[in-house]
């Protein structure tokens, strides 16, 4: 029988309430329960019949008797049919509402709750949008809607007990439930007991239930970083979990070069808090209607929870809303910033830091020295200037996370003023969302994995870390040529290492420079990668240190982390750095370029090793394996007097408890007597059965021979042993806390190396892949130097993987002294979009610090990658197809500047001809005359190729090379389109003679009939374009003829209209008369022999017709 019919089983079984007759008035009371659930059962069509005719009032009794669906026999009459046919009706009766059951059933009396549900009311109207799990003995357990939720999501079973619904976990499984539950998008709570047993048994509170509080909040942004869920399930705690919070206000600018209002209608305040890491970026800009800007902001960060400050405009909420949508199961939550306006967030800011700071004086009077409060003072003072420095709106987006925080104790984290930084900055660059979608840079635009994106492509890193760097690092390219170039020494250098030959080159032929990379020998690598592995293997140590931060790290947690980066310093300090003035002494691991050797320094700082060393001689690794709290920490120096005078209180019991056996043998007269232990029970005194003690000895158990006691003062002495037990635990635990509060002044340290480590390991990922595909190393022109970006032999990164030495490369030449726009035309599927975008892809990878696929490349540090490309309507936010089209190149043309590359793949094509010829035209027309920008346009319309004449020199037309087979066709369908075609995916100077878009259609495998009549169309609407391109020609070359022919008098009065038909001319009967007699004498003329005269005759004829016809309707 399955689950959900045993549910209504006991259900069915279960007794019945009493319904009053007349319905109680509601209750004021706010912690009424919720309704009840109720469960779903599916059954056969069989016994849907079966129901359908015990539930039909006027249903005949069947005359042949009931068979059995499975056996087909007949089934025997039930000695009590009334009471099957109830059974029947309620196993089988449609699920009723959570609605239906509140209202028949009556909502219990307030006063009949047991002293838990009145914790749980409690505790349910502290927190009404948290989903409680309270700690019961061994179990979690749930309440009310919580558990019909926990049933549904958890596949748990939820049962009526007493007033509430209810269901449970056992505690062994909190953390995976947890892990559910917040993966659903809920906020998680969990409720323990803050009291032991014993302590209960001798407190105020001894005949009360135990008492309860929230101890944790759990949330996707938070859960990483909370108590008890460190290091996760596996697929967990790679990505980021960015809490998003969101400000905006109004405003309305004007764009100066047409003069009306336009351009940005809001300006946006963001903080970004990564929990787990201590990441805290701030934003605020100005942002159009289509909200690009914040588009690109929460594509880049990827955020697992929205905090919406209202009020925000309708526009910016349907955008988060539609990312938080239920595919991305990114939680939401809204609250308000009203509060905040006025000076009221600065406030709250500065009430958090000055609180940290008295925090810490209280915790740590003993510990601080005068030179680490001068630097603690220093490192605050900074923090606050920083704070003072950033906008308004950031600010008061900062406050309301500050105040989300501080209901997880969180809020610690953004006192760190280092670990605060601007989103966009003029060091690096920021995409905007099209750029990072078309060409699928985080993430592939199929079905929005990792795989096929150019981060997976270049990912090779060996920490969680590292990993998460690199996101930022491909996400954020370098804007500075002297950061680049840092990089791309430090990867050449750990390249060189490893034996790459395209790394061993001449960098200094190349960019002109001296550079800081020298052929090394393999020590170096050997003991980077040794480390990195080493840290791979470990726990996230950039989570786990944060962990220690919030004080929600285990002491096992605690020492793998810190061990960690012990070992990888100690490791790291064998690497020799070569010293400026010791350039002669070389050995095999000296290391020469000089980021590796700041990151190497850092790494393994004596302070952070000091540190480590003497954080872990304070701990005993063997308890903290054995979750052995009472014997984890030391305290031989002197540190923590409260557990050790707990130590002692439990010495002393044990000691007196011990000393009563000597008491229990004078007393008995048995030299040998022992205290025994039994099935867990300790310390009892076993006696033949014959032997008299104490009548105030209880019996605990017996044999047949022998019966076992405890004596009344090894009962108080145990008690007592008991109690000092738990006073140990509680001092424990406070030192613990202590201990990991005290570690806050080593954070910063920590941070730092474990930063240092993570970007050695992505460079020692640049380094792999150049050397596994052999990749170049590319140049960068200085800042003086025209924009340019030459490119020989470039391959798709990403393609040329999947096509190994099938892809065909190409060169690209642009310069802005120079030919600085590529007109890109060819057939479809020719490989134009391919082309444009590795173009733009070497370009990330070079200003990432990369080497990239080609084998030769100079480039300009660029500004901005800007992209146009696909095809694709928003219909949630109301956007069509063209209006995406148009609203991305308005983006473009808005943002781009000189330093920028811009590639625009199909501009137009999502309205008429006409329009999108014009449109594309105009768009490229500006960026060359306005922008000057990088450009590379493909297009399928000839016409643009045009701009050429505009814009000589600076324009050049190419498009992708093919090959054609003609057959023997008839005159009609003698077209390229019917023709073999071959791509040879080279990109070649000229113009594309087709698109062969019928090609792609018999791809497609439309229907043969449908791509004849397409052909036969094709052929017809192009032949007459032709015919009216050349009756063009040939009106031209007439009139040409005629006017070289005729005297220029002649001419004049051939084409001149008559005085009546001017602008001002009079209504006079007898000119128009003459005008009647022109029109005709025109017209007779034109019947003549003479073609040429024949064509300007009915030409002057039209032109005095139109103007009559015009001057009479005038005047009538």
């Amino acid at each position: 029988m399955g689950k959900q019919k045993q549910q209504v089983i006991s259900r069915f079984f279960a007794p019945k309430s009493k319904i009053p007759s007349s319905p109680a008035p509601p209750s004021s009371s706010s912690s009424t329960p919720p309704p009840k659930i109720s469960a779903t059962v599916t059954f056969s069509p069989s016994k849907r019949r079966r129901t359908s005719r015990l539930s039909s009032p006027n249903s005949k009794p069947s005359k042949l008797p009931k068979l059995s669906p499975h056996t087909h026999n007949a089934i025997p009459p039930l000695p009590n049919p009334s009471l099957h046919e109830k059974f029947l009706h309620r196993l089988l009766e449609p699920s009723t509402t959570s609605s239906e059951l509140s209202s028949q059933n009556p909502k219990p009396n307030p006063t009949k709750y047991t002293p838990l549900e009145l914790q749980v009311v409690d505790l349910k109207n502290k927190y009404p949008d948290v989903l409680l799990m309270v700690e019961v003995g061994y179990k979690f357990r749930f309440f009310g809607e919580d558990a019909e939720i926990a049933a549904r999501e958890l596949g748990i079973y939820a049962h009526l007990d007493h007033s509430f619904m209810t269901a449970s976990v056992p505690t062994f499984r909190l953390n995976v439930h947890v892990r559910r539950l917040v993966s659903a998008g809920y906020k998680v709570g969990v409720v323990k007991q803050t009291e032991t047993a014993a302590i209960k048994a001798h407190g105020e509170n001894r005949l009360g239930p135990f008492c309860r509080g929230l101890s944790a909040l759990y949330t996707k942004a938070t859960l990483e970083a909370a108590e008890d869920m460190g290091g996760g399930e596996e697929g967990w705690g790679g990505e980021s979990n960015y809490l998003v919070c969101v400000m905006e206000k109004g405003v309305l600018e004007k764009n100066l070069e047409c003069g009306v209002e336009s351009g940005f209608d809001v300006t946006i305040g963001m903080v970004a808090v990564e929990i787990s890491t201590g990441d805290v970026v701030y934003a605020e800009f100005n942002d159009n209607f289509m909200r690009y800007a914040l588009e690109a902001v929460v594509l880049s960060l990827s955020p697992a929870e929205l905090l919406l400050g209202k009020p925000l405009s309708q526009q910016t909420e349907k955008l988060l809303l539609a990312y938080a949508g239920p595919s991305s199961n990114v939680r939401v939550e809204h609250a308000s910033g009203e509060c905040f306006i006025d000076g009221g967030a600065l406030a709250e800011v500065m009430s958090l830091y000055e609180n940290t700071s008295e925090d810490n004086l209280v915790d740590h009077p003993y510990h601080a020295k005068q030179s680490t409060k001068v630097t603690e003072q220093g490192n605050h003072r900074l923090t606050i200037e920083g704070i003072m420095n950033m906008p308004d709106l950031a600010v008061q987006a900062l406050a309301l996370t500050i105040r989300h925080l501080k209901q997880f104790g969180f809020e610690r984290i953004l006192c760190l003023g280092a670990s605060f930084r601007p989103f966009s900055s003029k060091m690096e660059m920021t995409f905007s969302a099209n750029a990072l979608q078309q060409l699928e840079v985080l993430k592939n635009s199929t079905d929005g994995s990792e795989s096929g994106s150019l981060l997976q492509f270049m990912n090779h890193t060996l920490t969680i870390y590292g990993s998460r760097l690199l996101r930022h690092w491909v996400a954020h390219p370098l804007c500075d040529r002297n950061m680049i170039s840092a990089r791309l020494d430090a990867v050449s250098e750990i390249a060189e290492s490893m034996g790459s030959s395209r790394a061993s080159q001449n960098i200094q032929g190349l960019d002109g420079e001296n550079s800081d990379t020298t052929v090394v020998q393999p020590e170096f690598t050997y003991l980077l990668s040794s480390v990195l592995t080493m840290l791979g293997r470990s726990p996230d140590i950039q989570r786990g240190i944060t962990r220690v931060f919030h004080r929600t790290a285990t002491p096992s947690e605690f020492i793998a982390v810190i061990q960690a980066i012990l070992c990888a310093g100690k490791q790291l300090q064998k690497i020799h750095l070569e010293e400026e003035d010791n350039v002669k002494n070389m050995r095999a691991n000296t290391v020469y370029s000089k980021l590796l050797k700041k990151l190497i320094l850092t790494a393994s700082s004596s302070i952070v090793i000091g540190s480590a060393v003497k954080l872990l001689s304070t701990l005993n690794k063997e308890a903290a394996d054995q979750r052995d709290l009472k014997n984890l920490i030391s305290t031989s120096n002197g540190q923590f007097p409260e557990v050790s005078r707990a130590q002692k209180e439990v010495h002393m019991a044990q000691e007196k408890l011990d000393s009563l056996i000597d008491l229990y043998r004078k007393q008995l007269g048995m030299r040998k007597l022992e205290f025994m232990n039994v099935s867990g029970t300790t310390h009892l005194i076993e006696l033949p059965v014959d032997v008299k003690v104490p009548l105030n000895w209880v019996k605990v158990n017996s044999t047949k021979k022998t019966i076992r006691y405890h004596p009344l003062e090894v009962l108080t002495a145990l008690d007592q042993l008991l109690l000092a037990n738990e006073k140990l635990t509680v001092a424990c635990r406070a030192a613990w806390d202590s201990f990991l509060r005290e570690f806050g002044k080593y954070y910063a340290d920590f941070q730092a190396a474990v930063q240092a480590l993570a970007t050695l390991d992505c460079l020692h990922s640049l380094a792999i892949l150049s050397r596994n595909k052999n990749y170049v190393r590319p140049v960068f022109v200085y800042e003086d130097e025209p924009v340019q970006v030459h490119i020989s032999s470039g391959r798709h990164p990403v393609l040329e993987t999947m096509l190994q030495d099938n892809f065909v490369p190409n060169d690209t030449n642009l310069n802005a002294d120079g030919e600085y726009c590529q007109i890109v035309t060819g057939p479809n599927m020719g490989g134009k979009s391919c082309y444009i975008r590795q173009v733009a892809l070497i370009a990330i990878m070079a200003q990432v610090g990369s080497f990239v696929p080609a084998s030769s490349a100079k480039l300009h540090v660029l500004d901005g990658i800007y992209t146009r490309m696909g095809a694709s309507d928003s219909i949630q936010q109301g956007r069509s197809t063209f209006l995406e089209e148009l609203s991305e190149a308005s983006n473009i043309l808005h943002n781009c500047t000189a330093r920028s590359l811009v590639i625009i793949d199909e501009l137009g094509r999502g309205t008429s001809t006409h329009d999108g010829v014009a449109i594309a035209y105009a768009t490229l027309h500006y960026m060359l005359e306005q922008k000057r920008c990088m450009v590379l346009f493909v297009t399928h319309y000839p016409k643009i190729v045009d701009i050429r004449n505009e814009f000589p020199g600076s324009v050049g037309a190419y498009h992708v090379s093919y090959l054609t087979s003609h057959e023997d066709m008839d005159i009609e369908n003698s077209k390229s389109d019917h023709e073999d075609v071959t791509y040879l995916y080279k990109l070649v100077t000229g113009v594309s003679e087709s698109s062969f878009g019928f090609k792609v259609a018999q791809l497609a495998q439309l229907p043969s009939t449908c791509i004849s009549r397409a052909i036969i169309m094709g052929s017809r609407l192009e032949a007459l374009v032709n015919n009216r391109a050349g009756s063009r020609l040939g009106k031209k070359h007439l009139l040409e003829k005629l006017l070289i022919d005729n005297d220029p008098q002649t001419q004049k009065k051939m084409l001149e209209t008559p005085e009546c038909f001017r602008p001002g001319g009079t209504w006079d009967l007898e000119d128009v008369n003459v005008a009647y007699k022109g029109f005709f004498f025109s017209l007779k003329a034109a019947v003549s022999d003479d073609e040429v005269a024949r064509s300007i005759q009915l030409l002057n004829a039209r032109s005095i017709a139109k103007d009559l016809v015009s001057r009479v309707q005038g005047h009538s």
